[in-house]
This record gives C-alpha cells, sequence and structure tokens, in this order.
C-alpha cells in the first residue's frame, strides 16, 4: 500500500516523457506491464482478462492509475498522511531532509496555517527552534519557518566544521611540544634539562644548592619532599625556591 503513490507518480511522470504520443492502450500495457508480484500479478491477470473480453471500463492510463489507487491504496489517505505529520522529527537529519519530507506528508493531509506550523516546529530540533522563537522577529507563516529553518541549520553546521578545523590546526598530531632545552630551579641553584643525543628522552644537568652543600649530575624529581632536609630545621621547596 505504501508502494503506490511511488508508482503512480514514477509511471505517471515517464508517459509524460517518453509515451505522450503513444496510444492509450499502449500505455495501458506498458504500466501493466510493472505490476508484479504475489496478490498484483493475479490482479493484473483478471485486468487482463476483463479487457480482452471488452468488460473492463479502464480505457485510459489515468484510469488505470485511479483503479490501482482504488484497489491496493490505503482506505484513507488523509488519515495515514495526519499520522504521519504527527510523528515525523528532524532528529540526526538536515533541517533540508527534513522540511522536504515534511512537505511531500503535509500535502493531502489537510493541515494548514497554524496547525500546520505548529506541527513543523514540533519536528524541529530544539535548538533550532528557540533561537527562531526567541528572535526579534519570529518567523509568521509555514514558509517563513521553512526557510529560515533550513537557513539556521546550515550557517550552525558550517560553524562547527569551521571551529573541528581550527581545532585541528591548533594541535596537529605527531609534533614535538616540549622544548628541546630548558631549565628550573629556585634560590639555591639551577638544573640544566637537555634532550639526549641519543634520543633517549630528556636528562637532567647541574646541581642544586643548599645549605648541606652542592648536589650534580642526574637529578630525582625536582618537586619531590627531601626528608633529609627537613632534620636540618630548614625546607626550602625545589619548585618555587620559598
Amino acid at each position: 500500500m505504501e508502494e503506490v503513490s511511488a508508482f503512480i507518480n514514477a509511471a505517471h511522470i515517464y508517459i509524460r516523457m517518453k509515451m505522450i504520443e503513444e496510444a492509450a492502450t499502449t500505455q495501458v500495457a506498458w504500466v501493466l506491464s510493472y505490476v508484479q508480484g504475489e496478490v498484483a500479478e493475479a490482479w493484473k491477470d483478471n485486468l487482463l482478462d476483463e479487457l480482452a473480453k471488452g468488460e473492463s471500463e479502464v480505457k485510459l492510463a489515468e484510469q488505470l492509475f485511479a483503479k490501482i489507487r482504488n484497489d491496493f491504496g490505503e482506505t484513507s489517505e488523509e488519515e495515514r498522511k495526519i499520522e504521519q505529520l504527527r510523528t515525523i522529527e528532524q532528529a540526526g537529519r538536515t533541517c533540508d531532509e527534513y522540511m522536504q519530507e515534511f512537505k511531500k506528508v503535509a500535502r493531502g493531509s489537510g493541515y494548514k496555517g497554524q496547525p500546520l506550523i505548529e506541527e513543523f516546529k514540533r519536528g524541529l530540533n530544539g535548538a533550532i527552534r528557540r533561537k527562531l522563537a526567541e528572535a526579534e522577529e519570529p518567523p509568521s507563516t509555514i514558509g517563513e519557518w521553512q526557510e529560515r529553518a533550513v537557513r539556521l541549520d546550515r550557517n550552525q553546521r558550517q560553524s562547527r566544521a569551521e571551529e573541528r578545523m581550527l581545532g585541528k590546526n591548533a594541535a596537529r598530531p605527531g609534533e614535538n611540544t616540549q622544548p628541546k632545552g630548558g631549565s628550573y630551579g629556585g634560590r639555591g641553584g639551577q638544573i640544566m634539562q637537555r634532550w639526549g643525543d641519543n634520543g633517549g628522552g630528556y636528562r637532567e644537568e647541574g646541581n642544586i644548592g643548599n645549605r648541606g652543600g652542592n648536589q650534580s649530575g642526574s637529578r630525582r624529581d625536582p618537586n619531590a619532599m627531601d626528608i633529609d632536609r627537613g632534620r636540618e630545621g630548614d625546607r626550602t621547596c625545589y619548585h618555587c625556591g620559598k
């Protein structure tokens, strides 16, 4: 049942483009050649038999389309479209995609004016709906709602794409963000940090002066607490020198 409208539309367009000058019987036969499968096949056989005996009222393609709608279509297409209109949502799609489906479903649903606007607003993503509703001059017609919603959605997607690109450029993977050399230390001395000549990583050189004497060579973590120094009654922070 849900394929009836699509089938009729496709056949109707092809006839207008390619078979407009063909005889009505040829057009009817061409459409019937695509009616296939299960119950549709049996329906076609019965119709062909009626046509051969002159018992069918189908003479034109339009009459055949009407018969297909009557025999295979929904009992109430309007009710089906209203149900779809009340449940359709944008979700993860672009606003363009949502709008096109909304227009298709709304056509033939009987919805017009404010009820149609409310259904369109309901299906929009919340962020877009709020921005348009809170605008200085909010949309007032279904056309304005659709046009401005699509434009806002495009702008938001473009902005997010630019932010992602700027973020990648700010921190490209694989780049070494560590300095090649540097120093740190406090009041008591200085430790030099250099990159190993053999590429083996950082090493620390220099000395840290304190009351107990000088220390040189490879150092431990300068932020670690020195328990031995605490016994002298004078504690100096290796990090800030205080």
